[in-house]
């Protein structure tokens, strides 16, 4: 009897192409992946672009509680108990590519695939992480500041590469709601830091690395 050898698994595959329970889905700026109160039944892995998380009060105030990049996961509080509602609504800021992924499918790979369950352990841990410093930075730091982080954050610089990155076109208004302040304060500190080099912009954001200036100076 021949013995039938189990297939490795392959995380990266499992990531990045259409299968079993999950399928490739593609979004334009200002589309949402999900919306508040809707049925979280699905996780999104971030390919390519940008999204942000929002929640609206019941007053109808909306804040921005985080930033998306590729390689995140979207929507990960569907596997952390019952089938619940979704706390937040996740929209895309620039185009975006994500994988989608049933909640039953991702149950199954927490389980089977170490290495998927390590995988997604280490991306938890790096949200816990980042939500913390958000909060440390909304309670702290002034809108300038914040805005510089946010540009800095989406430019995605302490990863590998070039000392200046370009940010998709994002208008000052959709900074304004992420930082918490009006678009007139926006255009005023992006005036400011184009004047002093730490950006350049005409369609795209280029941010250069003088721009944590901002932040380290007290």
């Amino acid at each position: 009897m021949v013995e039938l050898k189990k297939t490795t698994f392959d995380a990266t595959t499992f990531l990045t192409s259409a299968g079993l329970g999950r399928r490739i889905v593609r979004l334009k700026p200002k589309e949402a992946f999900f919306s508040q109160g809707s049925l979280a039944d699905s996780v999104f892995y971030l390919q390519k672009g940008r999204a942000k998380l929002t929640v609206v009060s019941q007053g109808g105030k909306e804040a921005t509680i985080a930033l998306l990049f590729a390689g995140d996961f979207v929507g990960e509080e569907s596997v952390a108990g019952v089938v619940g509602l979704r706390l937040a609504t996740a929209t895309a800021i620039t185009a975006c590519v994500a994988l989608k992924i049933t909640r039953q499918e991702v149950l199954r790979v927490l389980h089977e695939e170490h290495t998927f369950s390590d995988l997604f352990l280490k991306f938890l841990l790096a949200r816990s992480m980042r939500t913390q410093a958000d909060l440390v930075d909304q309670l702290f730091n002034s809108s300038e500041k914040r805005l510089a982080r946010v540009l800095l954050l989406m430019a995605e610089f302490g990863r590998p590469g070039e000392s200046e990155r370009l940010i998709p076109k994002i208008t000052q208004e959709a900074l304004a709601e992420i930082i918490g302040t009006t678009r007139s304060r926006v255009s005023f500190f992006m005036n400011r830091f184009r004047s002093l080099g730490f950006i350049e912009y005409n369609g795209g954001i280029r941010v250069h690395k003088s721009l944590l200036n901002v932040i380290l100076h007290d």
